[in-house]
């Protein structure tokens, strides 16, 4: 109980507390149904470049409801639009996708589901608006750990393939998705309260039209651009969040195609990365201070670079797995200290005023960079199904690039961060 993380677990209070401790029922609805999604396509009839085409049509989906993210946001309160889009984003595709017969049935739960992108907003205001600043890298911490507990029921999946097969096993699993989401976002509902930021932005937006609500964008994004760590947070965020997209897209079509992974024991290997993550934050990441980020992030980025790398050599057979597993490796670590860090720097960063059109324009940027990448990496795959994890390390090379070059400059210096805190 003496480590930063139960510490900080112990001691959340209101929102937070709320936030943090439905997390779980996220991964035991979703994480389940996740390590097949690409194969349930392809069971399915689909192809790689269909596939493909449905990552950027959920792409293109979040792009739209980012930009319009902070706007809802600000209309409806934090804790009424976190409730209203998870049902949206959430619960109603999980029941299209139990009950996809082919292409469009996805083409339409990936619309759906890109609206999650406005509870990413909203969500992540009720998280940490009311939260102590000292304890927010810890909190994102908090709430991956909460996500990665899903490991535990990972054999469900397999055991459910062996004995079903892959196609209506993962049907009844988007359908316990469904229930679990469901449930979860009326929890949420109950011990939550709209934080005092989000009162007072309900109240100033409540007689504004909608149309002058997205022009206030105009003044935002130029608060952006002069903000260097706002164009540092922006940069990896973008960075981050396509090597992701195509790492959760092509891994299992690489692992069970090339590597010859059966279809029963794809969910292990998450499970395996799950718990290599937890451990990975209690001795690592939890106990990085938010005034010394540069290390940690190069780390992060070079540890991802070799993993995709191990992906990349890897064929069939024991050599393969080998190369699986040491990919798993590099990977629980890489992933957790970058998508933790990433969330830190933008919550440093953030004018907490005006964090919902912030983060709303932030995310538009990002899926609009991201959105060709769906495509892209679908070609890719139907060219060689290593070429997607190519230009993942060449975009991981970049990110380092830019985190090398942010902290050496003036205005990156580890001080700023602090005097930010």
């Amino acid at each position: 109980m003496s480590h930063p993380l139960f510490r900080t677990l112990a001691s959340l209070k209101g929102n937070p507390r709320a936030c943090v401790y439905t997390e779980p029922m996220w991964g035991l609805g979703m994480q389940l149904c996740m390590p097949y999604a690409s194969v349930f396509m392809l069971a399915l009839g689909m192809n790689d470049l269909e596939v493909g085409i449905i990552a950027s049509i959920y792409m293109f989906s979040q792009m739209i409801c980012a930009f319009l993210s902070g706007a809802i946001t600000d209309r409806l309160g934090r804790r009424f639009t976190t409730a209203a889009f998870d049902f949206l984003a959430w619960s109603m595709p999980c029941l299209i996708w139990a009950f996809s017969e082919g292409f469009w049935f996805f083409a339409v739960a990936a619309l759906l589901n890109g609206t999650m992108k406005i509870t990413t907003v909203s969500w992540d205001c009720l998280l940490v608006e009311d939260a102590q600043r000292s304890q927010i890298t810890q909190i994102y911490s908090l709430v991956i750990i909460c996500g990665n507990l899903s490991a535990l029921f990972a054999p469900i999946s397999s055991i459910l393939v062996s004995k079903l097969t892959l196609v209506p096993a993962i049907r009844i699993l988007y359908i316990n998705a469904f229930v679990f989401m469901t449930v979860k976002l009326f929890i949420l509902y109950k011990l939550s309260k709209e934080t005092d930021v989000g009162l007072r932005r309900k109240k100033e937006s409540e007689n504004q039209p909608f149309s002058k609500l997205l022009r206030g964008y105009g003044g935002v994004l130029n608060q952006m651009l002069h903000s260097r760590g706002t164009v540092f947070a922006v940069t990896i965020s973008v960075l981050v969040e396509i090597v992701g997209m195509i790492n959760a897209t092509f891994w299992q079509i690489i692992a069970s195609k090339r590597i010859g992974v059966p279809d029963a024991l794809l969910p292990i290997f998450p499970m395996v990365k799950s718990f290599l993550t937890i451990f990975f934050f209690f001795a690592v990441i939890g106990r990085i201070r938010q005034t010394k980020l540069k290390r940690p992030l190069l780390t992060g980025f070079i540890c991802y670079v070799a993993g995709q790398a191990a992906l990349i050599i890897a064929g069939g057979g024991t050599f393969g797995y080998i190369c699986l597993g040491a990919s798993l490796v590099l990977e629980s670590f890489a992933s957790g200290a970058l998508s933790t860090l990433r969330e830190s720097i933008v919550a440093i960063y953030v004018d907490q005023s005006e964090r919902s059109r912030v983060l709303g324009m932030l995310q538009t940027i990002v899926m609009l960079a991201s959105v060709p990448f769906g495509y892209i990496g679908g070609y890719l795959s139907s060219q060689s199904r290593v070429l997607p994890f190519v230009l993942n390390i060449a975009l991981l090379m970049l990110g380092a690039v830019a985190t090398a070059r942010f902290f050496s400059a003036e205005g990156g210096k580890p001080e700023e961060l602090s005097a930010q805190c």
